[in-house]
This record gives structure tokens, C-alpha cells and sequence, in this order.
């Protein structure tokens, strides 16, 4: 029978929340994800290890979470915030029996058993999540790529060196923390702009001139593979960030409207070479496969959707606890009824299996088993986060896959080293975002950020070269390009499109403008040194990440690979 390979790609990413409050989008927002998801993730890969089962997850950790995850600040908030829950817990002991939610009773020692279980946990790994998935790593159980430093949204940077500042910081923070180059990097929301003219606002800087695509930057640092929507490679249809698509008749259809019959030019199942080079060393582009992605994204008709699993907007308060099950997708939260653990874990195997029958039933329509692979990339903290059971949909999916037999697990990097050469193609610009494209990120409520942010660019690369060959000046002009690669994060203006907590997202970004300007001021002469050094020395604490930013900024100004670069 012919063999296809299966690709799960986990994207892992949060921006930069340390020293930044707690609840609810500072601290609490990666505690949360790290319970939730990575620590019952780390327990399923060694569940699969002990049985022997194959879990070649490739698994991408941004930049500045593994800075995050391997913080001592983290350690601390992720115990404080486990204390509060399993307090939380014993608390509804002594409040619920007298109450009408005396039956929740049964779940909330459930959660109390869950969230001890966690802590043994933790406390096995020694808070160690990033050495964790570095030893499974070194095991060949994993891949682990990486990201821009920030999750920078790269094609509409301004300058180039600003690209490659946030690639530059992004690999050596990678490196440090892991001990090895990543092959695959996730361009942040999937977003690409080829070789042309720049042009995405007349306030934009150079306006107009022909700057070049993602893939030159990709080349210059030596990058094997990266993933992509269907639509992208004209492959497909774009699910949209929310995956507000239905299937009718066989065809992706959305608003009513057939998107994909007769549109597609290249199939997904292909890893295509991208940019100049026409060798093995080119950059490949992995294809997001619409219809098994559909499976688990849809908020339609995806798996999450299924009543017996756990409710994420309903939540006991106070303890932050929730009790209830989805019941139906369409109920009030008042409908809601209460969440049966074992009920839950029956539909995550029941959907594990129907996944991998669904991999196996392309598998057997392939055409050239020797080149095609299925990839299905989701954000890591979909499964555990949002959808509480899919830690367990992801480990059932992987021990199910054996019965399989035409369907092999397999890592990116595995992919293309075994796969043969397969032609190239021309992507079109987009993101894996709502509408496909840029609108997301740059439309009438977040234009403002990037008026803000281009002139500050400029600013600090007009004064970066001088800087740098001052050692006095190296102090202020590192915090100066901290405070310049967290402002980028493409985090800010998705929140502030989405509209849930956009005061948060204006107030993170003007702050750190504010401290980027300061920086500047003293970097071009017409503020106090002595103040902006004081000031460094003070966010060096608050935003302590990319210590080896300085070797960054120098790779970005040589527009060369990082080796020509550092010599």
C-alpha cells in the first residue's frame, strides 16, 4: 500500500506577560497555558515513550516564550498560581454542599487530584519545561523549531534590518536555551510578502521601492523548512483564523459560497521549494491541508465543538474553576450541565481514531507516496487551553495511527530528508489569518501602530551603527532594541482587532514605544545619558530577555548571514 507521511505541527507562542501583572493577560495567561497545555503535554510524550509508541510532533516554541518558560519569575507565578487553584478547590469543600451547584462537588476534587497530579509533575521536571522538550529532542522524539524573536509581524516591518533583527535574536535565543539551530521556523501568523514593490501605506517609509521577499531573509539564515496556508501556495482555501467554514457536498464552503471546488493549481500534499535557490538547501514550504484541519479547527463542525467536553467560557468564580461541559455548542451558559471527566476522555479517543482513519483514507487516494505528506498545523495551545481534552486527542491520535498501516508519523526535517525533490513554487502574499490576508494586523483600527512604529525604526538603525561602536552607549542601546522587538510583536494589534481586550494590547504597545523613544532620545543626543542608563538598568529587569541582543542588532546591520557577520 502506498505511504504518506503525517506531519503534526504545534506552534507554541505568547507574548512577552512576565512583570507585567497577572490576571487576566499577564502572568495568569502563561501559567494557565503552561498547565493546561505544556505540562500535560510533556506527560504524554512520556506516556508515549514508556509504551513505545512514535510521536514525532514537530513542535514549534517561539523566542520569547522559551525566554519566558525558562525565567525564574515563571517558576515563581506558575506555583503561586497552582496553589491558588487547589485552594480553590478545598475552598468549594466548606461553599458548595449548601448550595444548588452541590452536585459540581464530585468535579472539583476531580480538579483537585488534577491540578496535584500537575504539580508532581512540575516538580519531576525540576520547572524545567524547556530542558523537558530539549531531552525529548535529543531522544528523536521531537522536533523543535523556533520563530521570530517576538512573532514580529514580518512583511510589514519597515526596514529590513528590522527583519532581520527579529530572526537574529529569534535563532541565537533558540540555540541558547535549546544547544541546537532549529531547521524550521513559523513566520509569525504564516505571514508572507514576495519580492515586489512595498507599498502598504503612503506614510509607510520608502514608499514604493522593491524590497525583497520573506524567502531572501529565510535563505540568509539558513532555514530548511516553513509552514504555510493552503492558500498561500494556491493549494486551497484558507480556513480563516477561526476556521468559519463548513463542508457541503464534499467542497469547503463559507457565507454560503463555494471557496475551493476548481481552485486549486498545486496540491497540498507537497512540500514545496521556495526563493532563488534550486537545490536540497532551499527553504521548503509545508501546506496546510484544508480538510483535515477542518477536522479539529472548524468552530462549526470541529471536534472541539462535542458537548461532552469541558466548557471554556464558563467559569466559577471565585477560583476561576470550571465545572460544566459544552452540552450544546449552541446552549446558553446557563444550559450548560456538568462536566463528566470519563465522558470527555471516550470522545477524545472516539475523535483520535476518526482522525487517523481520516489520514489513512488520503493516504490511500495518493498518487506518489514517495513525495506527499499531510500537514496539520494548529497553535499548541488549542489542545489543553482551549480545548481542555486535546492533549489527549493528540496522544490517542498518535497511538492510533499504527492500525494506519499506509500512514507514517514523521517530523518535518524527516519529511524532507526521505521525501523526493519536489519543483518549486511562488507563494502568494497572506497569512493563516481571518480573510487570508494582512487585514488582521494592518486595517483601520491598528494603522495607528505602525505610524508609530516606522519612524522609530528609522530612528534606531540611524543611530544603531554609532551606537554600537561606542561601549559606553551598549548598556542603553541593548534595552533600546528590547524595547524595539517587543513593541513589533504582532500580538498587540491582533488583540486590538479581535476587540476583546484591546485597552490591554494599545496600553502594552504605547508603553513600550514610550520606552523606545526614550532610549533614542539619549542615543541621539538630546536627552540625558545618565537617566536613560539608570532607565536601562531598570526595564533590564522588568523585560529581561534576549541577552544576546546586542550580537542581533549586529547581524541585522550586516545584511548578511549571522556567520559573515559575527566572523
Amino acid at each position: 500500500m502506498p505511504t504518506m507521511d503525517f506531519v503534526l505541527v504545534l506552534h507554541s507562542h505568547l507574548p512577552y506577560v512576565l512583570n507585567h501583572g497577572r490576571w487576566p493577560h499577564g502572568s495568569d495567561w502563561l501559567t494557565e497555558a503552561a498547565l493546561d497545555t505544556y505540562l500535560p503535554l510533556v506527560r504524554a510524550l512520556d506516556a508515549l515513550a514508556a509504551d513505545g509508541v512514535d510521536a514525532p510532533v514537530t513542535l514549534g516554541i517561539t523566542p520569547i516564550l522559551a525566554s519566558q518558560l525558562a525565567n525564574p519569575v515563571f517558576a515563581t507565578e506558575l506555583e503561586a498560581f497552582l496553589n491558588q487553584r487547589i485552594e480553590a478547590c478545598i475552598a468549594c469543600e466548606g461553599s458548595l454542599p449548601a448550595t444548588a451547584d452541590a452536585r459540581l462537588l464530585e468535579i472539583t476534587r476531580w480538579w483537585y487530584d488534577r491540578y496535584v497530579w500537575l504539580r508532581e509533575t512540575w516538580e519531576e521536571i525540576g520547572g524545567d519545561l524547556i530542558g523537558t522538550f530539549a531531552a525529548h529532542a535529543r531522544a528523536g522524539r521531537l522536533e523543535i523549531t523556533t520563530s521570530a524573536a517576538t512573532h514580529g509581524f514580518l512583511p510589514l516591518l519597515g526596514r529590513d534590518e528590522s527583519i532581520r533583527l527579529q530572526l537574529a535574536a529569534g535563532q541565537a535565543e533558540h540555540e541558547r536555551l535549546f544547544g541546537i539551530k532549529a531547521a524550521g521556523l513559523w513566520m509569525p501568523e504564516c505571514a508572507y510578502r514576495p519580492r515586489g514593490p512595498w507599498n502598504p501605506d503612503p506614510k509607510a517609509p520608502r514608499a514604493g521601492q522593491t524590497r525583497a521577499g520573506i524567502e531572501t531573509f529565510l535563505e540568509e539564515f539558513g532555514v530548511r523548512f516553513v509552514t504555510v496556508d493552503a492558500h498561500l501556495a494556491r493549494a486551497g482555501a484558507s480556513l480563516g483564523l477561526y476556521g468559519d467554514v463548513v463542508f457541503q457536498q464534499g467542497e469547503l464552503v463559507k457565507a454560503g459560497v463555494m471557496i475551493e471546488s476548481g481552485r486549486r493549481r498545486h496540491s497540498p500534499y507537497r512540500a514545496y521549494r521556495i526563493g532563488r535557490r534550486r537545490d536540497d538547501s532551499a527553504p521548503r514550504a509545508l501546506v496546510r491541508d484544508p480538510r483535515t484541519s477542518f477536522k479539529v479547527w472548524s468552530r462549526h463542525d470541529g471536534y472541539p465543538g462535542d458537548g461532552s467536553y469541558l466548557e471554556f467560557h464558563k467559569i466559577r468564580w471565585p477560583g476561576g474553576l470550571k465545572l460544566w461541559r459544552v452540552t450544546d455548542s449552541k446552549a446558553d451558559l446557563g444550559d450548560k450541565l456538568p462536566y463528566v471527566p470519563e465522558r470527555a476522555a471516550s470522545a477524545a479517543a472516539r475523535h483520535a481514531k476518526d482522525f487517523a482513519k481520516t489520514l489513512g483514507g488520503i493516504a490511500a487516494n495518493g498518487t506518489d507516496p514517495l513525495r506527499e505528506v499531510v500537514v496539520a498545523p494548529f497553535d499548541t495551545e488549542l489542545f489543553g487551553h482551549w480545548w481542555f481534552e486535546g492533549v489527549d486527542f493528540v496522544e490517542g491520535l498518535y497511538r492510533a495511527l499504527p492500525m494506519e498501516r499506509n500512514v507514517r508519523a514523521a517530523t518535518a526535517s524527516q519529511h524532507i530528508a526521505t521525501a523526493k525533490h519536489e519543483g518549486g513554487v511562488q507563494l502568494a502574499p497572506g497569512t493563516w489569518g481571518a480573510n487570508g490576508d494582512f487585514s488582521m494586523w494592518y486595517g483601520p483600527l491598528t494603522a495607528w501602530t505602525w505610524h508609530k512604529l516606522w519612524p522609530l525604526e528609522e530612528r534606531f538603525w540611524a543611530v544603531a551603527p554609532t551606537a554600537l561602536a561606542n561601549s559606553d552607549l551598549h548598556d542603553i542601546l541593548a534595552q533600546a532594541a528590547r524595547s524595539m522587538l517587543l513593541l513589533m510583536s504582532s500580538d498587540w494589534q491582533f488583540i486590538i482587532s479581535t476587540g476583546e481586550v484591546a485597552d490591554y494590547a494599545e496600553r502594552r504597545f504605547n508603553g513600550h514605544a514610550e520606552d523606545l523613544e526614550r532610549f533614542l532620545g539619549a542615543l541621539e543626543g538630546s536627552a540625558d545619558l545618565g537617566a536613560a542608563r539608570a532607565f536601562a538598568a531598570e526595564l533590564r529587569v522588568r523585560d529581561d530577555v534576549f541577552p544576546l541582543v546586542l550580537d542581533a542588532v549586529r547581524v541585522a546591520l550586516a545584511g548578511h548571514t549571522p556567520a559573515e557577520a559575527l566572523g
